[in-house]
């Protein structure tokens, strides 16, 4: 199984992300676009990073009530989109219609079911009810996710081994809390892994964002951690909508 490697474009402005994309292109696929960006920007940026030939993962983590949210992806199934994330907690109701939506507007879109964001520990999880720990919330919700039709999901590095035992061989596991082994525990992120570890685990994708957005040399920090993964970068035609 191979590991494909996705840039997380948290930066706040486009003027801000356009020398980053310049620099970036030809040593990755995939971009991930998130809140931040899409609501400072709009559906015009996703186009106009599909335009400078990346596919798209649009980060959105919808989560609304099951029309709501199957409207939403209708609307947003036009765009040269690739991947698009909900909340695996807003319930089977809700990704049911959500994939069923996708399947009618968009056959080859991802869908990607959110489990335990991974800035959430034990005790995140118990202070909102939860009384589980991380691995045991994100089986329960990748099953929930899984048996919705879903055929991805977003989760910490630490949890693919047990979701590669307990799911089909075909779902896509994307993890971020990717970071070197000299950063880990520097920031927010609280279950992480090195690249070469979440490839071995079984991870489908990884992203990554401040350990190339803030390195001197962008382009070269993607491809050493692609070189990390074991993969010789081929770029790929980005999705067309």
């Amino acid at each position: 199984m191979s590991t494909d490697l996705i840039l997380a474009l948290d930066v706040p402005t486009r003027e801000e992300a356009a020398p980053l994309l310049r620099q970036l292109r030809g040593s990755l696929n995939w971009v991930k676009i998130g809140l931040q960006m899409f609501t400072a920007h709009g559906p015009d940026y996703v186009r106009a990073v599909a335009d400078e030939g990346f596919n798209v993962f649009l980060d959105l983590k919808l989560h609304d009530i099951p029309n709501t949210v199957a409207k939403a992806v209708e609307s947003l199934a036009p765009l040269p989109i690739g991947m698009l994330t909900l909340h695996t907690c807003g319930g089977r109701e809700m990704m049911v219609a959500a994939q069923k939506a996708a399947a009618q507007t968009k056959p080859g879109l991802l869908l990607l079911g959110v489990t335990v964001l991974t800035s959430t520990n034990a005790a995140g999880l118990a202070e909102t009810g939860v009384n589980a720990a991380p691995e045991s919330q994100v089986l329960r919700l990748a099953k929930l996710a899984t048996d919705a039709g879903l055929r991805g999901l977003v989760c910490s590095p630490l949890e693919v081994p047990v979701l590669r035992r307990e799911l089909p061989a075909h779902m896509q596991l994307v993890t971020p809390g990717i970071r070197s082994a000299a950063a880990a525990g520097t920031d927010d992120q609280k279950r992480t892994m090195t690249p070469a570890e979440a490839a071995r685990a079984g991870s489908s994708f990884i992203v990554v964002g401040r350990p190339i957005l803030k390195a001197p040399d962008p382009a070269a920090a993607a491809r050493a951690i692609m070189e990390e993964l074991g993969q010789r970068h081929n770029q790929t035609q980005a999705n067309d909508g």
